[in-house]
């Protein structure tokens, strides 16, 4: 009797728990329609950029599986590869074939060689002498190596997220916030005083991560460290207020653990851990309204490519006016603990 007693004590705890039905129920179906997406996406063909080759050459090259533009000379071509438009350029020089990797991911540069050697192969022939070279990056490039500035920002995102929301929520159900609203101060003061106190600890986590993951495990890195100190900041600013911000909707420390399947899991799928080309066009466009897309993309670009300042300011801004809209409704979420 007390075990059902206790049972159904439980169940009915569940029942009247909405929130935690949709997370057993409704999350998992969410990342697996994710995964589908990903992983049965679209062929991804490798984007060939051809400079003075034969037309039968770049006939076999569509043939092999890659989408090959023309160009009128191989200045234009790199131009174009340096702008991210290509995943190689080739081009015949001195009589035999040149290929210029974009080389900042490995499998990318995989899928390159494969297509080309199926491409040149004839039959009872090998593929011809080929120099390959690489824009960024370099021929031994590990996997780890091109997904470390994804790890390292995602890392980042999510103990910030996390410890940011508890920490917030701890505040709440200790009476400490309801003591302080109780006072004169204004809510911008409150969200700019806890956003500073616990922005002091963010920075020295990003800090640590970056200094940790390039100069202890070795990871790849041809940019400037202050930029990627930057970009890692902004990422936990970022993730700072989004976790402060929807802890404003949780009245336990469980129900904050609840929003990773909704809020940091989704943009994983967007970070480029994996590739984005393999999703169909429509769902691409959602990329465009994750915080961890922009700052994994300026992370590759710092490390691998060496982007500076002005490569990466777009992601910079938009990590800004992230972390300033959330703010702002952080504010706003104040006005239910008091008016001001």
């Amino acid at each position: 009797m007390r075990i059902r007693a206790l049972a159904v004590r439980i169940i009915r705890q569940f029942v009247r728990d909405k929130r935690t039905l949709a997370l057993l129920f409704l999350a998992p179906l969410l990342v697996l329609t994710l995964m589908n997406f990903v992983f049965n996406g679209q062929t991804v063909k490798p984007d060939i950029g051809a400079a003075s080759l034969p037309a039968a050459v770049e006939a076999k090259l569509e043939q092999a599986g890659a989408d090959v533009t023309t160009y009128p000379s191989k200045n234009v071509a790199d131009q174009q590869l340096k702008a991210g438009s290509l995943d190689a350029v080739l081009s015949i020089e001195a009589g035999s074939l040149s290929l210029l990797l974009e080389g900042s991911d490995p499998s990318v540069n995989k899928n390159v060689l494969v297509v080309l050697q199926k491409a040149m192969q004839t039959e009872g022939m090998n593929a011809p002498q080929l120099q390959v070279s690489y824009l960024h990056g370099q021929e031994d490039l590990s996997s780890f190596d091109s997904f470390g500035p994804v790890l390292i920002g995602f890392f980042s995102f999510f103990f910030v997220f996390m410890l940011a929301g508890v920490a917030f929520l701890r505040e709440r159900t200790t009476g400490t916030l309801e003591r302080l609203l109780a006072t004169p101060i204004r809510r911008t003061e409150v969200v700019g005083g806890y956003l500073a106190g616990f922005g002091l600890f963010t920075l020295l986590q990003a800090a640590l991560i970056a200094v940790y993951a390039i100069y202890a495990l070795g990871m790849y890195m041809d940019g400037s460290i202050w930029l990627v100190l930057l970009m890692n900041l902004l990422l936990t600013l970022t993730a700072l207020t989004l976790g402060t911000l929807l802890s404003s909707f949780a009245t336990t420390e469980f129900q904050i653990i609840q929003f990773i399947p909704l809020v940091v899991v989704p943009q994983v799928f967007f970070s480029g851990l994996f590739n984005l080309d393999a999703m169909n066009p429509w769902l691409q466009k959602l990329s465009y309204i994750m915080p961890l897309y922009y700052g994994a993309d300026a992370m590759r670009g710092i490390m691998i490519r060496g982007e500076g300042f002005a490569d990466i300011q777009l992601d910079i801004y938009v990590l800004l006016g992230f972390s300033i809209t959330f703010a702002l409704l952080n504010v706003i979420a104040l006005k239910k603990q008091r008016a001001i």
